[in-house]
C-alpha cells in the first residue's frame, strides 16, 4: 500500500509544472476581477485555493521522497488541507481573504518567471554562485567552482549541462571529492516573492512598501548566502557526521559523504530558516504595518480565533496616506 501510495504521487509530480501556472493565472485573474467585480473574483479566488491545493498534492513527491526535506514537506502536506480551508472560508463569505489571495498572486508571479526560465534562472544563480564563492575563499576553504549539476554528490566533475559555474568541488585529505551545486532554491527568491507578495498586497503608501521591500530583500539575501557557504563548508569538509547510521536510515540515503549536507541542510538550515523569517516578518511590520492585516487572517485561518495584533506589537498603520482602518487593506 505505502509503494502505492509513493507510485501515485511520483505520478501526480508529472502535473507540477502546468499546475504551477495555472495557479498564478486563476489567481491573477481573480486579483484583476476584484477591480471591477468583487462577488466574481470571490468565486475565481475559491477555484484559485483548490487548483493550489492540487498544486500542493503534486509537490509532495518532490518535497518528501526527492529532497527529503523535513521542513518543507511537512509544510506542503500541511498545506493542502489549508488551501482548501481558506477557499471555504472565501466563499463563505471571508473577504478579508482576498488580501492573501492577492499576496498568493504576487509572490507567484515574482517565484515562477525565476523558476522557470533560464535567462531569469541561470543569471541569480550564477550571481549567488560568486558570492558564495567569496565568502569560502575569505574563510580559507579550498575549492574549485565548476559548471556542471552535481547535488549533493561525491563524484567527479559533472559534465557541463549549462553554460555557467554552479557547482563546488572540494578536495579534502583522505576524503574522495565533493561537489555541492547551487540550486534555485539556494538564491532565497522564494522568501523575497513571500514577501513581495506580502508587501504588494496591502494598501499602503508607495514609498513604505519599497523600503519595506528593500529591507526583506536585503536580510533574505545576506541570510541566503550565509546559509550557502554554512552548507557548502559543512558538507565540502564533512564537519557534521553526526550520528551517521541514523540519519542515513531517517532520509533513506546510501553515502555516509551526504549525512553532513543532510544535518547542515535539511535540518539545521531548514529549521532556522522558519525563524528568520518570522523574525523578518517582525521587521516588515515595523515598517510596514498594514501586513499585519495578511497574518491577522492567517492566524484565523490556523486557529478560528480573531486577532488583532496592532497593540501586542506596538505598532499601527500610519496616517500617511495608508490605511488606517483594517477593512480599507481589503
Amino acid at each position: 500500500m505505502a509503494l502505492g501510495l509513493v507510485n501515485a504521487l511520483e505520478w501526480a509530480h508529472q502535473w507540477w509544472g502546468p499546475l504551477s501556472w495555472l495557479v498564478l493565472l486563476v489567481f491573477l485573474s481573480g486579483t484583476v476581477i476584484e477591480l471591477y467585480d468583487r462577488r466574481l473574483a470571490r468565486y475565481v479566488l475559491v477555484g484559485g485555493w483548490g487548483v493550489l491545493a492540487l498544486f500542493w498534492v503534486s509537490a509532495i513527491y518532490q518535497f518528501v521522497f526527492d529532497q527529503k526535506s523535513i521542513t518543507e514537506g511537512i509544510a506542503v502536506v500541511l498545506a493542502i488541507p489549508l488551501s482548501l480551508y481558506v477557499g471555504y472560508l472565501l466563499a463563505s463569505g471571508r473577504d478579508r481573504l482576498i488580501v492573501v489571495s492577492r499576496a498568493v498572486a504576487v509572490g507567484w508571479l515574482i517565484y515562477l518567471p525565476f523558476s522557470t526560465l533560464p535567462f531569469l534562472r541561470n543569471p541569480l544563480i550564477a550571481i549567488v554562485t560568486d558570492q558564495t564563492a567569496t565568502v569560502l575563499s575569505l574563510i580559507g576553504a579550498d575549492f574549485e567552482v565548476i559548471a556542471g549539476n552535481n547535488f549533493p554528490a561525491d563524484l567527479g566533475p559533472a559534465e557541463p549541462v549549462e553554460p555557467y559555474q554552479k557547482t563546488f568541488f572540494f578536495h579534502v585529505p583522505d576524503v574522495r571529492a565533493i561537489s555541492y551545486t547551487i540550486m534555485m532554491a539556494c538564491t532565497g527568491i522564494g522568501s523575497m516573492a513571500i514577501f513581495g507578495g506580502l508587501i504588494a498586497a496591502v494598501r499602503a503608501p508607495l514609498a513604505r512598501k519599497l523600503k519595506a521591500l528593500a529591507v526583506a530583500v536585503g536580510i533574505i539575501w545576506v541570510l541566503n548566502i550565509a546559509r550557502n557557504v554554512f552548507i557548502a563548508y559543512s558538507f565540502g569538509y564533512q564537519r557534521l557526521q553526526i550520528f551517521p547510521e541514523f540519519v542515513m536510515s531517517v532520509f533513506g540515503i546510501d553515502s555516509r559523504l551526504e549525512v553532513s549536507y543532510i544535518v547542515a541542510d535539511r535540518i539545521l538550515a531548514q529549521f532556522l530558516s522558519v525563524f528568520a523569517l518570522v523574525g523578518i516578518t517582525y521587521v516588515v511590520i515595523k515598517i510596514l504595518p498594514e501586513v499585519l492585516t495578511i497574518v491577522d487572517e492567517a492566524l484565523y485561518v490556523l486557529t478560528r480565533n480573531e486577532y488583532d495584533l496592532q497593540d501586542a506589537l506596538d505598532v499601527e498603520a500610519r496616517a500617511d496616506g495608508g490605511s488606517e482602518r483594517r477593512d480599507e487593506t481589503v
